[in-house]
């Protein structure tokens, strides 16, 4: 092999792999990115050192849904992730350990497992929209989010309703530990 030829196949090598690390970053930076849960805020749906994918495109062509598990920036250095319980527009209420939203009555079957091992009281204390927030309804290009384990979540309960354009995106699927792969709702 001629020294012209072996030049030519180290930059061709240096140039295939200069793309694959651009098209892996653009998927990465645009579409999907990695997150490891931290905290026991969404126990039992999800544990910490959970990692997860959050999908990024899904909220740049469509809105949150109610119940959608997402991740957004609660401060400059720390992204959250909550589950979705108002959408703009929404009253907010929880009663006897029961959500209500605009008056009707919300199931949430994700947290059933979890009240049946409590002893000693709900798992959601009551408490209003109204008395969380100082709205009465949420406003606007923004969403109501609380972490599945009630008792020991910092959510908008405490930080108020958070900006759409805060939320990175959605994320269902744990990928690691292996052990415990899975979709998650």
């Amino acid at each position: 092999m001629t020294e012209k030829k072996k030049r030519n196949e180290f930059l061709d090598w240096v140039i295939a792999l200069g793309i694959a690390f651009l098209v892996v970053g653009a998927i990465r930076y645009l579409f999907f990115t990695p997150i490891i849960v931290d905290g026991e805020s969404m126990m039992p749906t999800l544990h910490t050192q959970d990692r997860m994918i959050v999908n990024k495109l899904g909220y740049k062509i469509g809105e949150p849904e109610r119940f959608d598990i997402v991740v957004f920036h609660a401060t400059e250095e720390k992204d959250y992730i909550k589950r979705v319980i108002g959408l703009p527009g929404d009253h907010v209420e929880y009663k006897d350990d029961t959500l209500y939203i605009n008056g009707k009555k919300y199931d949430e079957p994700y947290l059933d497992e979890y009240k049946k091992e409590l002893l000693d009281g709900p798992l959601t204390e009551s408490f209003t929209l109204e008395e969380r927030t100082g709205k009465t309804t949420v406003p606007e290009g923004e969403i109501f989010v609380m972490g599945d384990n009630r008792r020991y979540s910092k959510d908008s309960r405490q930080i108020g309703t958070v900006p759409i354009d805060e939320v990175m995106g959605k994320t269902s699927f744990v990928f690691w530990p292996l052990s415990d792969v899975r979709f998650v709702k």
